[in-house]
C-alpha cells in the first residue's frame, strides 16, 4: 500500500485503519469517536477502505495452544526446477493444506519458506512423511522447530 499514491487517502483514513489493526471489533460509533468524525462519515470512509483494498479482512485471532496446535514449524522447501510451471503447481498444491498458515516465494538457499501449525512432533512428522515431501517438485526440505514465538502478527508500521 503507497499511501501517498492516493489522493482520497488522508489523516482520517490512516486513524481508522490504525485503529482497525489494534482492534478489529470496534463498533462504528466506538471507531467514529477515536477518530473524531461522524458515524456516518466513519462508515462511508471504512466501506471505502474495503472496497479499495486497504483492508482485506477482519476475523479473530485464535490462541494456537488452547484448540491444540502448539507447535510451529518453519520449513524451507526447495524444488528440482526454478521453472513458472512447478511453481504454479507447487503453489496450488501447498494452497490444499490446512496446517500450512503462509507460504512464501523467497530468494536464498529456498524456493519457498513455509509456516506451519501441527499439535506436536509426531504430528508434524505425519505431515511430512505424507504430504509435505509429496507436494510437486519437491527436492529437497529443510525443518526448523520453533521453540519460542518471540514476536507474531505484529502490526503494520505506519
Amino acid at each position: 500500500m503507497n499511501v501517498s499514491s492516493t489522493e482520497d487517502f488522508d489523516r482520517v483514513d490512516l486513524k481508522i485503519l490504525r485503529a482497525l489493526q489494534s482492534e478489529g471489533r470496534l463498533s462504528n460509533a466506538d471507531l467514529a469517536e477515536r477518530v473524531n468524525v461522524s458515524a456516518a462519515t466513519c462508515h462511508r470512509r471504512t466501506q471505502r477502505l474495503f472496497k479499495e483494498g486497504y483492508i482485506t479482512g477482519v476475523r479473530a485471532e485464535v490462541a494456537p495452544g488452547p484448540v491444540g496446535l502448539g507447535a510451529m514449524v518453519m520449513v524451507g522447501v526447495v524444488l528440482d526446477r526454478s521453472t513458472p510451471e512447478s511453481f504454479g503447481a507447487f503453489e496450488g498444491a501447498v494452497m490444499e493444506l490446512k496446517e500450512v498458515l503462509d507460504c512464501n516465494l523467497v530468494a536464498g538457499d529456498f524456493d519457498y519458506l513455509l509456516k506451519i501449525r501441527v499439535r506436536d512432533m509426531a504430528d508434524f512428522n505425519k505431515l511430512h512423511g505424507q504430504k509435505l515431501i509429496a507436494l510437486p517438485g519437491v527436492h529437497q526440505t529443510r525443518t526448523f522447530f520453533v521453540m519460542k514465538e518471540v514476536k507474531e502478527n505484529a502490526r503494520l508500521p505506519f
